[in-house]
């Protein structure tokens, strides 16, 4: 009998490893966006389990117009399942449509140090760029977003430069509430993309791909037309050498290989070959078609689920429902720690 458990204990499939992956709702992704980071949302649901969240939330730090924001929302969804994410295989929600992300992050901010928030990167340069506007949920945004990865009991949650501070403070934070009351959250580990991770401008690319960026000719949406792709990848900067190879002092051309690389899946040695002996003409015109190629199914797909509302938001509330399952539970539990009483 001891034989026949250890070896059905042997045979049992692997947990897979939990994800968790949101994206605010104010505005259409870039193409940096879409390659840095939703491109490899498809992939990672084949091999860990995943939860991908619309974080509305988030969005009102600053002000916004109330039916715009509703918009947006439902724009963003509809995005995460263009993309082809597959809401049978993985969870994909909108975060204020389960209730424990708030509660959680009350419940967190009691276990967060002012210092430390006060430290936060994010909120210094957003305090300077909204002056009027300086609000305690500003102060604590790294809070809710500890509390949407602690959830979960994400093990690995996706970063890039720019957010690595606001992973550091959530296990900061979960570690401190676990050596309170005991071994509650899971602590996550950093999950980095291994390339496209950062899509620089195609005015400055000295400076990452924003959609904020006022020069509009800077970055391309996720849903420009293959005419306006073309144009902007045109006038990218380059430089005034010709040749097209991956080097120091050639950050546009840099740049541009990259976009080309993940389009393509070439390396860039085989990008410098099918280029040698050819100018930046010929080689802008390659990356605009493959970028348009890229995008044009996302943007059908898009078009097809945003005349559908019904179904958007049918699966937005199963989604909701997923994911409130696993979220409440981890809520029950770290209330029961803080000697909360559950009816």
């Amino acid at each position: 009998m001891e034989n026949a458990i250890n070896n059905a204990q042997s045979c049992a499939p692997e947990r897979k490893k939990r994800i968790l992956s949101c994206i605010q709702s104010s505005g259409m992704p870039t193409l940096g966006n879409y390659l840095g980071a939703l491109k490899n949302w498809k992939l990672l649901s084949d091999e860990f389990d995943c939860a991908f969240a619309v974080a509305d939330l988030h969005a009102i730090t600053v002000r916004q117009d109330p039916q715009k924001l509703k918009k947006q929302i439902m724009e963003m969804f509809a995005l995460l399942l263009a993309i082809g994410l597959d809401p049978e295989e993985s969870i994909v929600f909108i975060q204020s449509h389960v209730p424990a992300h708030s509660q959680l992050a009350w419940i967190l901010n009691c276990y967060t140090q002012f210092g430390e928030m006060s430290r936060m990167t994010q909120f210094k340069d957003k305090s300077a760029s909204h002056a009027d506007n300086v609000n305690v949920g500003l102060f604590t945004y790294p809070v809710l977003m500890a509390a949407d990865i602690l959830l979960y009991q994400a093990d690995l949650v996706p970063v890039g430069a720019d957010q690595k501070q606001h992973l550091e403070i959530a296990r900061d934070i979960a570690n401190r509430f676990n050596s309170v009351n005991g071994k509650t959250f899971t602590i996550p580990e950093p999950y980095i993309r291994k390339s496209g991770a950062r899509i620089m401008s195609l005015q400055d690319p000295t400076k990452k791909m924003s959609k904020s960026d006022p020069n509009p000719k800077a970055f391309i949406s996720i849903f420009d037309s293959p005419e306006t792709i073309m144009k902007k990848v045109r006038s990218a900067v380059t430089d005034s050498e010709g040749g097209v190879y991956y080097g120091e002092g050639k950050e546009g051309v840099n740049n541009l290989m990259e976009i080309y690389s993940c389009c393509t899946g070439l390396s860039m040695d085989q990008i410098t070959s099918d280029f040698e002996g050819k100018g930046y003409g010929d080689f802008k015109k390659a990356v605009g078609e493959a970028v348009a190629e890229e995008l044009r199914p996302i943007r059908e797909r898009y078009e097809d689920l945003m005349k559908n509302q019904d179904y958007l938001k049918a699966t937005a509330a199963k989604g909701a429902e997923k994911a409130s399952r696993i979220a409440n539970r981890t809520l029950d539990k770290a209330m029961k720690k803080c000697g909360f009483v559950l009816l």
